[in-house]
């Protein structure tokens, strides 16, 4: 397997057909990291070790979307690799993901992987699961918690990547609007931190305390004029652009934090005509993004690795039901880097994510 290529949103269909009988995946819709601040390594007393016969493990996102498909798909590999048997659940907001949490601590499970939708409110779910079973988290950070292990990108480092490209889109400055599912969930704090820290010419700083939303933020040459929720509803999404071009007639730059941000940003700038006007920056790797990279209609995304954080977990979680320590790094932390995509190099990104959909088609053929 090449584990440096990303896979993108068009694996859907193959990670819905993918099912071996190492992955049992469980989807519930209801509707149809830095190192600084992490917890102490674990004393050896605190890694659960797995008594049965069948290590099971779970996977809990912290939304319902394309991204978390390709964390999936990552989930199912690496449960065929090592023999063992993971859940992979996906909430539809904060309660559903307590609740969820709440019944796989009743499961006797060897561990539990979650991105935690509101660490600062989940810690008492949190400790229950660590208490109980071996709790590690990917993609977002609960580091107050007694998780053993994040693993992630650096969600700060990764906004200034961001801001970056924003500052390439637009090098003259100008009017900045942020978009993301939720605030509070501290990946996207720290995204949109990372960016706002960028425009403003600000010091390195993954500890500086969050900028309001609600707060306009003004520098040399870029202003941050507002930063837009949606809760992950897609429709809304889009509304909330069409209705941030109407209000701002001289935005120069929307950012979606999200995978499916930045295409429904773009669907709203195409529908007001202003592609000329608005440069699109991103995060992810949704095919609507990288096919508007190479248009012209977006200017870049910031890519993660969802299927390594898929992977990596259950391998983590795997190893530490085996009584293996050393799965956990020093500081607690795996990071996993993240990448710049542009119109230069996206070509390239998108070849090396359709020979690793063929490479996935090519084993579930084989199943």
């Amino acid at each position: 397997m090449r584990t440096n290529l990303f896979l993108c949103s068009g694996l859907l269909l193959v990670a819905l057909g993918m099912l071996t009988a190492g992955c049992k995946i469980e989807k519930i819709d209801s509707t149809a990291d830095n190192a600084a601040g992490a917890s102490d390594q674990p004393a050896a007393s605190d890694v659960k070790q797995n008594d049965g016969d069948q290590t099971r493990v779970a996977y809990v996102t912290n939304g319902i979307a394309s991204f978390w498909v390709i964390a999936e798909a990552g989930c199912q590999a690496a449960a065929k690799d090592l023999g063992v048997e993971c859940l992979v659940r996906m909430p539809d907001g904060a309660a559903e993901q307590k609740r969820m949490l709440e019944e796989l601590n009743s499961m006797n499970l060897a561990g539990v992987a979650v991105s935690p939708i509101n660490p600062e409110n989940q810690t008492g779910i949190l400790n229950e699961l660590a208490a109980s079973t071996n709790l590690i988290t990917q993609d977002s950070d609960a580091p107050k918690s007694n998780r053993l292990a994040y693993i992630g990108m650096n969600n700060y480092d990764a906004g200034r990547m961001c801001g970056k490209l924003i500052k390439e889109a637009i090098p003259d400055g100008g009017e900045v609007i942020i978009f993301v599912g939720r605030l509070g969930q501290l990946n996207a704090d720290q995204r949109r931190q990372g960016i706002i820290d960028e425009l403003l010419d600000r010091s390195n700083d993954p500890q500086r305390a969050f900028d309001p939303a609600d707060q306009v933020l003004k520098g040399d040459k870029y202003t941050v004029l507002d930063t837009r929720t949606d809760n992950f509803d897609f429709a809304q999404a889009k509304s909330r652009a069409e209705d941030a071009i109407a209000k701002y007639p001289n935005v120069s730059c929307m950012v979606g934090l999200f995978a499916y941000n930045p295409p429904n940003i773009i669907e709203a700038i195409r529908g007001a005509g202003k592609q000329d006007q608005i440069k699109v920056v991103g995060f992810d790797e949704d095919d609507r993004t990288l096919q508007a990279i190479q248009m012209g209609d977006c200017y870049g995304t910031v890519v993660q690795n969802p299927y390594q954080y898929g992977y990596k977990s259950v391998e983590m979680l795997t190893k530490l039901a085996a009584g293996d320590q050393s799965a956990i790094p020093e500081g607690g932390i795996i990071h996993i880097p993240a990448r710049s995509i542009r119109q230069d190099n996206v070509d390239e990104f998108w070849d090396e994510l359709k020979a690793l959909i063929r490479q996935a088609e090519s084993g579930a053929a084989t199943k």
